[in-house]
């Protein structure tokens, strides 16, 4: 039987590594770990991870942030004889700095912006063809957040991560409606204690985020690995499971 295939970005650290070594345990996966240096120790660690029978890892140079990254990503992966991708998880994302909007500056909202929606929809564009491939019913993946929600906006200052995750929220749905045989969804992974997610709560007086990389990673696993078009296809879903209302 082929192996089922996984590419996750922002694979090194925080919500992207706790990914890596959940797939990586399961027999008969290739994991491919895209983050943007290869040479970096955190990436270089990866080796190192426990791996089911059958399973290996395949490490590619991708920066959400740069054009056509996506596409040298996916080259690299086919060089080391990857012919078809089962699910892709975009996790890889920035935020930087927590601006009232009064106080957001053009280049911080664009480089938000570039990341966080551009880096997204650049890296469906660029697996489309080897999602196709699957034997199976493949999966495209964005973690969103909480904080680019409107109807439940949160209350805090946010006007560059907030907005791009509304934006990539966008089109997870509408990427979910033309393609009819790829499951598309955003994924909240909940207010995460990651380096990103706790200096968030430290800024605003919190110890630390609510909700444990492990609770996290261990949801987001079972929403890709079990959920169908049907029931998440399309929708924004937290974690737990929970269809969001947006």
């Amino acid at each position: 039987m082929a192996p089922t295939t996984i590419l996750v970005t922002g694979a090194n650290r925080g919500l992207g590594l706790g990914l890596i070594k959940k797939y990586l345990a399961v027999p008969n996966h290739i994991v491919i770990a895209a983050n943007r240096d290869p040479s970096h120790p955190t990436s270089q660690a990866l080796a190192d991870l426990p791996k089911g029978d059958g399973s290996k890892l395949i490490v590619v140079k991708y920066d959400a942030g740069v054009e056509g990254a996506a596409f040298d990503a996916l080259e690299q992966a086919r060089g080391q004889g990857v012919t078809h991708l089962d699910v892709v998880v975009a996790n890889a994302g920035i935020a930087k700095l927590y601006p009232l909007v009064k106080d957001a500056k053009r280049s911080d909202l664009l480089e938000h912006y570039h990341v966080n929606v551009l880096g997204p929809v650049e890296l469906y564009q660029a697996t489309r063809d080897l999602l196709e491939k699957s034997s199976g019913k493949p999966v495209f993946a964005i973690l969103g957040s909480g904080a680019g929600a409107l109807g439940r906006q949160p209350p805090v200052p946010n006007a560059a991560y907030g907005p791009s995750k509304a934006a990539v929220t966008w089109y997870g749905v509408r990427l979910n409606a033309e393609d009819e045989w790829l499951n598309t969804f955003v994924i909240d992974p909940g207010w995460v204690q990651t380096d990103m997610g706790n200096a968030a709560a430290n800024l605003w007086g919190i110890p630390a985020a609510p909700t444990t990389e492990e609770d996290s990673v261990n949801g987001i696993f079972n929403l890709v690995t079990t959920g169908t078009k049907e029931k998440y296809g399309g929708k924004v879903v937290l974690y737990t499971g929970e269809v969001q209302i947006f």
